[in-house]
C-alpha cells in the first residue's frame, strides 16, 4: 500500500526535465523588467475594470504589453521545442547556471531589439547555445553583444559574404540592391561605413593569403600608373571573406540547429 501511494505521489512530481525546462522558463522571465508590473497591473485591471475613464491609460498599456507576453511567449516555445528534441545528452547544459545566465542576458536583449528579425536571431543564438559547445560561453556572450550593436544592413552583408567567400564589394552591392549610386552619394558613404564597420569588429577582412602556420603573407605592392581618383566604394577586385570569429557568429546565429554543423549528414 505504501509503496503504491509513493508511485501515485511520484507521478504527480514534474520529471528532471519538465524541472530544468521551468529553470530556463523563469530564467527568461524573470529579465524581462516590466513582466513584474505587467502581471501586477493585469490582476489590478481586472478587479477595478469597471473605472473605465481612470483605467483607460492603463488599458492601453495593458494591450501593449499583452502583445509582448504573446511574442515572448511564442520564442520561448520554439526555443524549449528546439531543446526539449535534442534529447537527454544536453541537460546538464541547459540547466548549468552558466546557461541560464546566457538566457537572462539573451532575453534582456530580445527585449530591447527593435526588429523582429533580431529577436529570431537571438532566439536561434540561445537555443543553438543550448544545443552545442562549439563556442565558449564568453563568444555567446560577445555575440549578443554584437546582435545588439549591429543592424540588419550589417547581417546583409554578412549573409552575401558567407554565401560567396572571396566576394567583392562590387557584387555585394548587386548582390543586395542591383543599381548602382554614384560613388559620392549617400547610399556609397553607408555601404562604405558597413564595410569598415564590420572589418574593424574582426568579423570581415580583405582575403589573405596564409603560410603552413597560419601566418598572413604581406601582399606585394601594384606599382601600375595612379588612376588619378580613389578606390570606389564599389571596388570589384579585393576579395572579402569573414573571418573565423565571424564564421562562428554566423553559424551560430544563421543556423536554425547547430548540431547539424558539428555532426552534419549525407547533404
Amino acid at each position: 500500500m505504501e509503496d503504491k501511494l509513493h508511485e501515485q505521489l511520484q507521478s504527480l512530481q514534474p520529471t528532471k526535465r519538465q524541472r530544468i525546462i521551468r529553470k530556463l522558463i523563469m530564467a527568461a522571465l524573470g529579465s524581462i523588467p516590466w513582466m513584474g508590473g505587467f502581471l501586477t497591473a493585469a490582476q489590478a485591471y481586472k478587479e477595478e475594470k469597471g473605472q473605465i475613464e481612470i483605467d483607460s491609460l492603463q488599458r492601453q498599456w495593458l494591450e501593449e504589453h499583452h502583445l509582448k507576453m504573446k511574442n515572448l511567449a511564442r520564442d520561448l516555445t520554439e526555443i524549449v521545442e528546439r531543446l526539449d528534441s535534442l534529447g537527454d545528452e544536453i541537460q546538464s547544459r541547459i540547466e548549468s547556471e552558466e546557461y541560464l545566465a546566457l538566457v537572462r542576458k539573451a532575453f534582456r536583449a530580445w527585449d530591447q531589439a527593435d526588429t523582429e528579425q533580431k529577436k529570431e536571431y537571438i532566439k536561434r543564438l540561445i537555443a543553438n547555445a543550448g544545443a552545442s559547445a562549439l563556442c565558449s560561453d564568453d563568444l555567446i556572450r560577445l555575440f549578443l553583444d554584437w546582435l545588439e550593436r549591429y543592424h540588419e544592413a550589417h547581417f546583409k552583408v554578412m549573409r552575401e559574404i558567407f554565401k560567396n567567400p572571396g566576394i567583392t564589394r562590387y557584387k555585394i552591392w548587386e548582390n543586395i540592391h542591383g543599381k548602382f549610386p554614384r560613388d559620392d552619394s549617400s547610399e556609397a558613404d553607408l555601404f562604405r561605413f558597413l564595410i569598415g564597420d564590420l572589418s574593424m569588429g574582426r568579423i570581415i577582412r580583405q582575403h589573405r593569403d596564409t603560410n603552413y602556420a597560419g601566418q598572413f603573407i604581406t601582399k606585394t605592392r601594384s606599382k601600375s600608373p595612379s588612376s588619378g581618383v580613389m578606390k570606389s566604394a564599389f571596388d570589384d577586385e579585393e576579395p572579402y571573406e569573414l573571418t573565423e570569429l565571424g564564421k562562428k557568429f554566423v553559424h551560430y546565429v544563421f543556423s536554425d540547429i547547430i548540431k547539424r554543423i558539428e555532426n552534419p549528414g549525407p547533404e
